[in-house]
């Protein structure tokens, strides 16, 4: 069953997706949009599922009794971002800005939602609609499975808008195609002291500065070269004034990486360095560890029907494996799935300020979740 996109279906979904982008909500804070997504689908008759979630909204669409459920996952929050760009539609909320392109998502998936509801009658099975909360605080894919919203479900359905890439075109990788995430804090306290008197403290900056640089060689030098993997510290804190040698110095960062090996390794080498550098310095490392999402790995079976079936309606090729993250790989960990990319055209990169999505990406995204659900319904019997 295909469908073209009626244009007034069309106009509506980006109307609904241009008022999301002006009232952008932070993680586990989208009170209006879940409200405003449960309304949508309330009025097309589509049945809303109990969650003992604040936010977030899932419902189902076709028999009550199928041999097969597919979910289909959208995220729907924001990032706190000030946003800098002259769209009438800009964020009216201070501080929070839809950088990510979660709003072309939401409005996507209500298209798609629209169509599976039209031809309820004739899927081979059942949808389950999932508008995830709290993506971009990397937990909202366990908040649903702690909720229950996997179960039951059979294999798992998404995509994200990809920045640069034409608009409509598909991409997708089967197998690893993104990057684990994990983050870091490490604070190291010395002794204070008169920063004309270093003898009489332990200063934790020269500490600091050697860990840093120590941690650099991680990657160069324990990693093999055709393996992937990043570490990058992105926030450093030290000291209160020019005169005085503080107490404690702290740096903050992330690991990424596409191989478990070479996850365990770098997590290894990271203690490892991180409390002998201190020890050589004498002050004391406390780390703060924080295993995060694993890679996104596309079950091939089901990516190669996701390939074929939306060749049907946009150009479809081959993704690069990139190191970026989601936690849509949580979802996977559970169930078959594949997270394809969307080509939304975009000025700059994502999570940035300036970051402009493309209205047509709404109406291809309609196309992304409906066909694809219809042809996986089929093949999942």
């Amino acid at each position: 069953m295909t469908a073209d996109i009626d244009p007034t279906l069309e106009q509506q979904l980006i109307a609904w997706r241009h008022d999301f982008h002006q009232h952008p909500e932070l993680a586990n804070h989208e009170v209006r949009t879940s409200q405003k997504i449960r309304e949508i689908l309330t009025n097309w008759g589509i049945k809303i599922l109990p969650t003992h979630l604040a936010t977030g909204v899932f419902a189902e669409i076709g028999s009550d009794n199928p041999r097969k459920t597919l979910g289909l996952r959208a995220d729907i929050d924001a990032l706190p971002i000030q946003e800098e760009t002259d769209l009438p539609y800009a964020s009216v909320n201070e501080g929070v800005m839809h950088a990510c392109g979660h709003d072309t998502h939401i409005a996507a998936l209500l298209g798609g939602a629209y169509l599976l509801k039209q031809h309820e009658a004739e899927l081979k099975g059942k949808v389950r609609l999932l508008f995830q909360l709290s993506e971009e605080d990397q937990e909202g894919a366990l908040q649903i499975i702690d909720d229950g919203q996997l179960n039951g479900v059979d294999a798992v359905l998404g995509f994200h808008n990809a920045p640069f890439h034409p608009v409509g075109e598909l991409a997708v990788h089967a197998g690893i195609s993104s990057g684990a995430i994990d983050k870091f804090k490490v604070t190291l306290t010395g002794v204070g002291t008169h920063a004309s008197a270093p003898q009489n403290g332990t200063d934790p900056i020269p500490a600091l500065g050697a860990e840093i640089t120590a941690l650099q060689s991680i990657v160069a030098r324990n990693v093999a070269p055709f393996k992937a993997g990043v570490l990058s510290i992105t926030h450093i804190t030290a000291g209160t004034t020019w005169n005085i040698l503080p107490e404690t110095a702290w740096f903050e960062g992330t690991v990424r990486t596409a191989d478990k090996q070479v996850r365990a390794l770098i997590k290894q080498r990271f203690f490892t360095v991180v409390e002998n550098t201190a020890a050589a310095f004498g002050v004391k490392a406390d780390i703060d560890w924080y295993d995060g999402d694993p890679s996104v790995d596309n079950d091939p079976k089901l990516t190669a029907i996701v390939q074929d079936e939306s060749q049907s309606f946009t150009t479809s090729y081959e993704e690069e494996p990139a190191l970026g993250s989601d936690d849509f790989a949580c979802l996977q960990a559970k169930v078959p799935g594949v997270y394809a990319k969307l080509g939304n055209g975009g000025n700059v990169a994502n999570h940035n300020p300036r970051y402009i999505a493309e209205d047509g990406v709404v109406a291809v995204g309609a196309r992304f979740f409906y066909q694809n659900s219809v042809r996986l319904l089929k093949e999942l019997q």
